[in-house]
């Protein structure tokens, strides 16, 4: 389905529309990649998806025309009447945009279980939204999966492997109970206006929870671990009560740094804790 819409250049300058950095905003005009980022989550006939940011529409008309049904949550009024002419011309009940913040809204009432999240995250948010997708207690989450743009470097966080300089608490809290893979690299000229950092689609995926284990134990270790990351284990972890003596339980040598321990140490670190 293609919508009778004119280019995403016009629809900006017609409506007096530019990217605010208070906001974190940069505008993706190209509708090539936009419908790649669009097709990453697989087949959206007929699924809902929860839109963050969609700004001028540039990524909800490529996932309107994808077949979704999209609720869009956009916090600038300037973007209103843009968004409100997508929705005009998308099928009926294919769009809803609500005014707000993200942070404040719950996405899950509003989209419902099984809804899939897609976003261009604003910057100065995204990692934030992130953690808490992927917290709380209740596993398997509400959201089928989340497609969403980062910088690079975040992007490689979230993704990295073990003993390496990325490798930290986004890492664990992204992998331990979910997958997570770079979908595709997105150069800084593909936005309007380029931001200094280049960006990448992250795509994650829920997996089975590991048993015994809290995700609030997990995240008080990895912020702990992380919030020093240059000291040694037995200076980062001593304010986590237990952490230490389910060290020596498990046989993790306290004098090792925590980018040398993998997302499984961290995991049986936190059921040792919550087994005290």
């Amino acid at each position: 389905m293609t919508l009778d819409l004119p280019p995403l250049r016009e629809v900006i300058a017609r409506h007096g529309l530019s990217a605010e950095k208070a906001l974190g905003q940069n505008f993706l005009l190209d509708g090539q990649l936009l419908a790649r980022i669009a097709r990453v989550p697989g087949d959206l006939s007929g699924a809902r998806v929860f839109e963050v940011g969609p700004g001028p529409g540039g990524l909800t008309r490529a996932l309107v025309e994808a077949g979704a049904q999209v609720i869009a949550v956009e916090r600038d009024r300037r973007c209103m009447p843009a968004l409100a002419e997508l929705a005009e011309a998308a099928p009926p009940g294919a769009l809803r945009v609500i005014e707000g913040d993200a942070l404040a809204i719950d996405a899950a009432q509003e989209a419902g279980t099984g809804a899939h999240i897609v976003a261009n995250l604003p910057y100065n948010v995204g990692t934030a939204l992130l953690v808490r997708w992927l917290g709380g207690e209740s596993w398997p989450p509400w959201w089928a999966s989340l497609t969403l743009m980062f910088q690079k470097e975040v992007a490689e966080r979230i993704v990295a492997a073990p003993d390496t300089g990325a490798f930290g608490r986004l890492a664990v809290l992204a992998q331990w109970r979910a997958t997570a893979r770079i979908a595709l690299p997105v150069h800084r000229s593909a936005f309007v206006p380029p931001p200094k950092v280049m960006s990448a689609v992250v795509h994650i995926v829920p997996a089975p929870a590991p048993e015994g284990v809290s995700f609030r134990t997990l995240e008080t270790l990895t912020a702990a671990a992380f919030g020093q990351r240059r000291k040694m284990l037995r200076q980062s972890l001593k304010p986590v009560t237990g952490a230490l003596a389910a060290l020596e339980t498990l046989g993790i040598d306290p004098t090792r740094r925590a980018e040398t321990l993998r997302v499984e140490d961290f995991v049986a670190v936190a059921r040792a804790i919550d087994r005290r």
